[in-house]
């Protein structure tokens, strides 16, 4: 497979860019992405079979069924990370595996809806907490060790966005592909 192509599968979308400048209506966008996610989501992957949901998304790739557990997972992450931004000052995040998780027996064989009823949760509580916040509040940061890198809360509401995206048009681009 050629790299160009690679680089398509892995990111459909391409990559993360912060704007110069995160308005309202950006703001806006990103909140309602993440609030229909997970119902998205749920009505793209529920009419696939198992033999399906074994299927990677690229050669090399997280099969259908890791990805619904890892956008889970990471997405409780950043739920965690916002408030820790929002109660202590410029924490310093606890980083985790993504690829150790995905590896966990509960990522290779749960039932997705597991996931998919925990992203609904997790979006629900996620989505309700950010429309309650000020711009002042938006712009609380925490630190990622990696790089030690800081981001502002109004920059994760896009990463995660972005994140949820991202995976969504894996899955979707993985059924345009197959026929499905």
């Amino acid at each position: 497979m050629e790299k160009e192509t690679l680089e398509q599968l892995k990111y459909p979308i391409g990559l993360f860019e912060v704007p110069e400048r995160i308005t309202d209506g950006q703001l806006e966008e990103w909140i309602t992405i993440l609030e229909t996610l997970p119902q998205r989501l749920e009505t793209m992957v529920s009419p696939l079979s198992a033999v399906q949901l074994e299927t990677p998304y690229r050669p090399g790739g997280w099969t259908v069924r890791q990805l619904v557990h890892h956008i889970s997972d990471s997405h409780h992450h950043s739920y965690i990370r916002f408030k820790w931004a929002l109660t202590e000052s410029n924490p310093v995040i606890k980083p985790y595996n993504e690829k150790a998780w995905s590896d966990l027996f509960d990522a290779k064989t749960a039932p997705i809806q597991i996931s998919l009823d925990h992203l609904k949760v997790v979006h629900a509580k996620l989505v309700y907490l950010l429309r309650g916040l000020s711009r002042e509040e938006l712009q609380r940061k925490f630190t990622h060790p990696e790089g030690n890198t800081e981001t502002t809360l109004a920059v994760n509401v896009g990463r995660y966005a972005w994140h949820g995206s991202h995976h969504f048009a894996h899955i979707k681009n993985l059924i345009q592909r197959e026929g499905w």
